[in-house]
């Protein structure tokens, strides 16, 4: 039996598995008596968005390379250490010539197993990617005192829901080795981004499973997860796609839309346009034209899952908005990168029936990438995974031929 073979049994038994539970869980909290304590997906509480809203007050205009940037930095990296962790620095220069930093740390996993079809087995790391950027479009210098603005859409979100992931991800046990990194000058063509892959071994850069990219996720009327433009190519689409469907599969099987009220969509325009500038026209669906710090990684043809938000339904690229609500259409329906990304704007006009918007899409993003980081390598076993596969031989896999001929489990 082909490791692919194997798996996909393996993990449509695990996925009916997971959604019969979560049927018997709902059943369970809605009829207990009212001392039954709920067991409910994402509840993370309000230390992402207490976190995001701490940066965009002390460091509203933290363009790259500006001093507010290197502050937050240091904010996120004492975060992290009061989280437990040891953090990596890196600095590094842009086109500007000023210094900034990226700032990760890394979780290591059990590791996996590759057992080929004589059953040979093969100790694998592989490897998952989460990140975000902490810079904003505006420095000081940009100061417009008409407006509020203080980034807390793009990119505070997206580093609250970062630092919810590494207060959480604790909890879970992983088989993947997992970097949290927070990049600094987003704004200047993905520099932090691409200063961390530069610096990647070329095992590591192999090892990548998936990076999952977290932008702007609180403005925008729909939170969307987006793959790579490397998955436009018809002959790797499915490959390149594999993990956005997971996390799909994760928001549908842990009802966030019903229990949480948070929806992940997709795009599902069908556009027809020049996407990635090759002279080929693409379908625009399931990709965006919004450019974050993925855009190394899918140069370098590794599966992207990108978390933003907006509105994709629409018939030109150039009517696209983030928002079509009419107290929020002074720049044409965008917020990212516009002087209405404020605190001050955004949570008067957004959070209504005491629902606060920007911790439930902070906490059921995290919730989506953790669960979908469980869920897997789509080219090695888990541990768990492999003893199984030793109680279930096959004609092709026998017990006694991955025994003799595999390498120790505590190797």
């Amino acid at each position: 039996m082909k490791v692919t073979d194997y798996k996909s049994t393996y993990k449509a038994k695990l996925t009916s598995l997971i959604l019969m539970l979560s049927l018997l869980l709902s059943v369970f909290c809605s009829c207990g008596d009212d001392e039954t304590e709920k067991v409910l997906p994402a509840d993370f509480g309000t230390y992402g968005a207490d976190f995001a809203r701490l940066i965009a007050d002390k460091h509203s205009y933290r363009g790259a390379y500006s001093t507010d940037e290197a502050a937050t930095g240091i904010m996120i990296k004492d975060e992290f250490e009061a989280l437990g962790y040891t953090v990596t620095s890196q600095v590094f220069s842009g086109s500007s010539g000023q210094p900034s930093y990226n700032y990760y740390v890394k979780i290591e996993g059990k590791g996996f197993k590759d057992v080929d079809s004589k059953g040979v087995a093969t100790d694998v790391r592989r490897s998952v990617i989460v990140g975000a950027h902490y810079d904003t479009a505006f420095s000081s210098g940009d100061k417009d005192d008409s407006y509020s603005f203080d980034g807390i859409s793009d990119n505070a979100s997206g580093i609250g829901c970062l630092m919810t992931v590494a207060k959480n991800i604790k909890d879970y046990d992983l088989d993947f080795d997992v970097y949290l990194v927070a990049f600094g000058a987003e704004s200047d063509n993905q520099a932090g981004s691409r200063f961390f892959y530069s610096q990647l071994t070329s095992d590591i850069r192999n090892s990548i499973e998936v990076m999952f990219c977290i932008d702007s996720i609180y403005a925008g009327d729909k939170v969307y997860a987006s793959s790579g433009f490397n998955s436009l190519d018809l002959s790797q689409k499915y490959s390149m796609r594999r993990k956005l469907y997971q996390a799909y599969d994760v928001a549908y099987d842990y009802m966030l839309g019903s229990i949480n009220g948070f929806y992940l969509y997709y795009n599902e325009c069908g556009i027809i346009t020049d996407l990635n500038g090759d002279g080929v026209d693409d379908v625009y669906r399931e990709v965006t034209t919004v450019k974050s710090d993925y855009v190394v990684f899918d140069e370098a043809n590794i599966p992207v899952v990108f978390f933003d938000s907006g509105d994709y339904f629409f018939q030109d690229m150039d009517d696209f908005k983030e928002t079509k609500n009419l107290h929020l259409q002074e720049f044409d329906g965008k917020i990212s990168k516009t002087y209405l990304d404020s605190s001050e704007i955004l949570d008067d006009v957004l959070n209504k029936n005491d629902v606060d918007r920007l911790e439930l899409r902070i906490n059921n993003v995290a919730f989506v990438i953790m669960e979908t980081i469980m869920k897997g390598s789509d080219h090695a076993l888990t541990l768990t995974e492999y003893q199984e596969l030793l109680k279930t031989p096959t004609e092709e896999v026998t017990s006694t031929e991955v025994s003799t001929s595999s390498t120790s489990l505590a190797g």
